[in-house]
């Protein structure tokens, strides 16, 4: 189902991609290439680079990267169809689909949202006129949020009756139980699901009113204080973040999210000067959270008890911290306050908690080292036991090194014994080690590059055996299986090759594409020589006298190509030597 494959290659093609960047972003010609700042994180450098040649762009600052298709996606928050969609009108292509399916899910599911639409603003309007909303509005202003918040963030009240929202929000009762809004009881009598709360609406990161959270008022009998929409059609708990759409553009322009647990403590924040706090729904922090907050920036604050999860916690968040290169870090907060209660009674306290955030290691740390006064040596040998327990669940040892000088100058034990424990414990893979050490200014990397953006040149030049580097060979043999297709490509790449293929897209090289491939040719059977003469056969002797003139004449003007040709055959040959990298 959806938009038939050609037209979405039409509009990919049709749609410049510079054109459609310098739309929202400021670029400037460099090289070959476009070059900006980065819209998708913070950044004072230009590492955003744009390729008009391949139709690709890459942030080699967080990383991001694409062509013009996913770039709408991430810039304006579209999903794959909404973004082909957006460039057909901007290009003025008429898409065809392939089946009526797709555009009937899309328009089930914008009616969904219109449902969400038309009850928040019931809810919300209850709120702000209805005279059973007096004891809600009161509690909200003993909170500090007045109506101007309370319009801001949409708050409504679910009245203390059977079904008079489904009776008065005018919309069909099928669709308000598949939103959960409402529901048959043992009657078969439609009922409302939410009833005597404050409801907080849940918006979407596309600003699509998808859920609700509601609380009940102090006083009340209902044993369920929180009570949130249950998951339905349009509403992942695990990928929704509450007041993210508020939220994102400060976010971005700050390269920081500050992460909550409740509706009224992102409230707080807001109100306080700090606009940039999300809070989970009803959930703990999730990695589909992550990868979404991720979009919008590399450091991620915890207003919420960081030490309280254990252990299991911690090695995600340490995980989540090398795979997607984000910075955990922790809000140090009065003990018994939340944010909410902090924007209230000290809000300049609150924003400097966040200025002076501490990493997350370090903030579990401290609660160790501070937890207990030192009075005897036992005493100091068990904190230091219990610090270097919660050292070693870092899997970086530079780290765990550095911080076990701290545990030892605290508890008073030799420096040394404490920074040997810390290295004893291995560290796990680090997955940006592979981006680090493949170097990827290479021959072999221009080579890729050149293929990329001069196919018709460079492919005749290009065999399996010219690549000694397993990441490069890898993304050959890909690029080779696509026919040079850098789409098709990535999909069907590996992570460590589809990233190289990223990158060598928006490369901006200027080399000739046969003499790149004489000096990989050259390299390569130097390689072959080596097995050759390694390997003691006595009758490899003329071969390699023929090969060594062979290479000789790679550097004539006249004699190269039919020379590379000739050496391109023998490489390509059964090697009775063993393998390439013998």
């Amino acid at each position: 189902m959806g938009i038939v494959a050609e037209d979405i290659e039409r509009v990919r093609a049709a749609a410049n991609i510079v054109d459609i960047i310098q739309s929202s972003v400021a670029l400037k010609r460099v090289g070959r290439n476009w070059v900006g700042l980065c819209p998708f994180h913070g950044e004072k450098s230009g590492s955003f680079n744009v390729s008009e040649q391949t139709g690709r762009y890459k942030c080699f600052g967080c990383q991001a990267g694409g062509d013009v298709i996913s770039f709408v996606q991430q810039r304006e928050q579209f999903d794959f169809v909404g973004a082909v969609e957006y460039l057909a009108g901007k290009t003025g292509i008429t898409l065809r689909y392939d089946t009526g399916g797709e555009q009937k899910e899309r328009g089930h599911r914008k009616r969904l949202i219109e449902v969400m639409e038309a009850a928040a603003s019931w809810y919300h309007e209850r709120l702000l006129t209805a005279p059973d909303a007096r004891a809600a509005r009161e509690y909200l202003k003993a909170r500090g949020i007045n109506g101007e918040v309370a319009r801001q963030f949409q708050i409504g009240w679910a009245p203390d009756d059977w079904d008079v929202l489904a009776k008065q929000v005018g919309q069909p009762g099928d669709l308000l139980r598949e939103v959960g809004l409402a529901f048959l009881n043992r009657r078969e009598r439609l009922q409302d699901s939410f009833r005597a709360r404050l409801l907080f609406p849940i918006r979407n990161e596309n600003n699509e009113m998808v859920a609700f959270g509601g609380r009940i008022l102090p006083g009340s009998t209902d044993p369920a204080k929180y009570k949130n929409s249950s998951e339905t059609a349009i509403y992942a708990k695990s990928k929704t973040l509450y007041g993210l759409s508020l939220a994102k553009a400060e976010i971005v322009a700050a390269n920081q999210v500050i992460v909550c647990e409740g509706y009224t403590d992102v409230i707080g924040f807001h109100r306080a000067g700090v606009p940039r706090a999300v809070a989970t729904c009803g959930t703990a922090l999730t990695e589909d959270h992550v990868r979404l907050l991720k979009r919008f920036a590399s450091r991620v604050v915890l207003a919420f008890d960081a030490d309280a999860a254990g252990q299991g916690a911690a090695e995600r968040f340490y995980e989540w911290e090398r795979k997607y290169d984000i910075a955990v870090s922790v809000v140090h907060l009065p003990s018994g306050m939340d944010p909410g209660e902090m924007a209230q009674k000290d809000p300049a306290g609150l924003k400097l908690a966040v200025e002076k955030a501490d990493t997350f290691l370090g903030f579990r740390l401290q609660r160790v080292l501070n937890g207990t006064v030192l009075t005897s040596p036992e005493i100091r040998a068990k904190v230091a036991e219990q610090a270097m327990g919660v050292l070693n669940e870092h899997p970086d040892v530079n780290v765990r090194t550095i911080y076990a000088g701290q545990v030892a100058a605290h508890t008073g034990l030799p420096v040394n014994q404490l920074v040997a424990l810390a290295a004893r414990k291995s560290p796990m893979p680090r997955l940006q080690v592979v981006r680090q050490e493949s170097n990827r200014e290479t021959a072999e990397v221009v080579a890729l590059a050149l293929l990329v953006q001069q196919w018709e040149e460079m492919a005749p030049w290009l065999i399996e055996e010219l690549f000694a580097d397993d990441i490069c060979l890898s993304a050959f043999r890909t690029l080779a299986a696509a026919d040079g297709q850098i789409n098709l490509a990535l999909e069907m790449a590996d992570a460590e090759a589809r990233e190289l293929i990223e990158h060598i897209a928006v490369l901006d090289v200027e080399a000739i594409p046969d003499l790149e491939a004489r000096n990989l040719i050259s390299a390569a059977s130097r390689r072959k020589l080596d097995r050759l003469v390694r390997s003691g056969d006595i009758y490899a002797a003329l071969e390699v006298i023929e090969v060594k003139h062979l290479m000789e004449r790679l550097e004539d003007v006249q004699l190269g190509p039919s020379a590379a040709d000739e050496l391109l055959s023998w490489l390509a040959s059964a090697d009775e030597t063993g393998s390439r990298d013998a």
